[in-house]
């Protein structure tokens, strides 16, 4: 049969979360995780849904996207078909062409594991790669996590304002709300996660993260991680790094991974001096 791309709706998404849970092992290329849309969530259930899409033949899925935005897609593959020549070629075809309703036209974005054989169809049409690279960092969690030097907190809905006051001022241009933090949690990946608190001598809140496992013996992520702009510069990036990869390990991943564009060197250094490990850098694909 031929590969369909669809949208899963609202109840499709347990589906998508399953295969990218699935999906997920030590030794493969950098991919979409399921704690990635467990992030998405934060604007609903609805809006995740429309950002999602599935393609399936003979009814499994083979590859699952995300529009992580209205120009960029995020997209991976079952580890068994990276390199099918007939998903690839469906692949390209639904991105290329702005009719199909995966990506618009103009300049859009492909985000591809580096193995996929994807990357190389799309060249050959107009797209080229991307002038920013990502670097991707890991840790891994066999041996025990030092503690951090800071006081954490796992929160639960009590904190949902706290957290959401931390990212806010982490990030500049943040919209992130409790409100969000509510339907983050309510979100099907975060059976899988969890969101810190980390606090100073005086009691404030000064760091935040969450992190999303993917079950027992899989690469778990971190996504977002932030310090609070009036408490950087004293070691509390990683602090609550080192305490986001224990707290993976104790929901039994076997890594903690994350990606930051390279450019941000301060971001990739506070990883480094929390134990990740810098991998090759990658890019995405552009047109336009």
């Amino acid at each position: 049969m031929a590969i369909i791309v669809e949208k899963p709706g609202v109840d499709g998404l347990v589906e998508a979360v399953a295969a990218l849970r699935d999906w997920q092992s030590e030794g493969v290329a950098w991919q979409l995780h399921p704690g990635d849309l467990g992030w998405f969530w934060r604007s609903g259930a609805e809006a995740t849904a429309a950002a999602v899409r599935i393609w399936r033949r003979d009814g499994r899925i083979l590859a699952v996207g995300l529009l992580d935005g209205a120009d960029l897609l995020r997209v991976t593959t079952a580890p068994d078909v990276r390199r099918d020549e007939e998903l690839a070629r469906r692949l390209a075809d639904d991105v290329i062409a702005p009719e199909r309703g995966v990506l618009p036209a103009g300049k859009v974005s492909v985000e591809a594991p580096k193995d996929a054989l994807l990357q190389d169809l799309l060249p050959g049409h107009g797209w080229q790669v991307d002038e920013e690279p990502w670097t991707p960092l890991n840790r891994d969690l066999s041996e025990p996590v030092k503690a951090p030097d800071l006081r954490i907190e796992t929160i639960g809905p009590d904190k949902a304002a706290v957290w959401a006051d931390v990212i806010g001022a982490a990030f500049d241009g943040s919209t992130f709300t409790a409100g969000k933090w509510q339907a983050m949690a309510a979100g099907t990946p975060y059976a899988d996660g969890r969101c810190l608190l980390g606090y100073d001598d005086h009691g404030d809140a000064i760091a935040a993260v969450a992190v999303w496992s993917a079950g027992p013996g899989k690469p778990g992520i971190l996504e977002p991680m932030g310090v609070h702009r009036d408490h950087r510069g004293h070691g509390h990036g990683k602090a609550i790094t080192l305490a986001a990869a224990a707290a993976l390990q104790e929901l039994g991943s076997s890594s903690a991974a994350l990606g930051t564009p390279s450019s941000n060197v301060a971001a990739v250094e506070t990883y480094k001096s929390g134990g990740f490990r810098a991998q090759p850098e990658v890019w995405d694909l552009t047109r336009g």
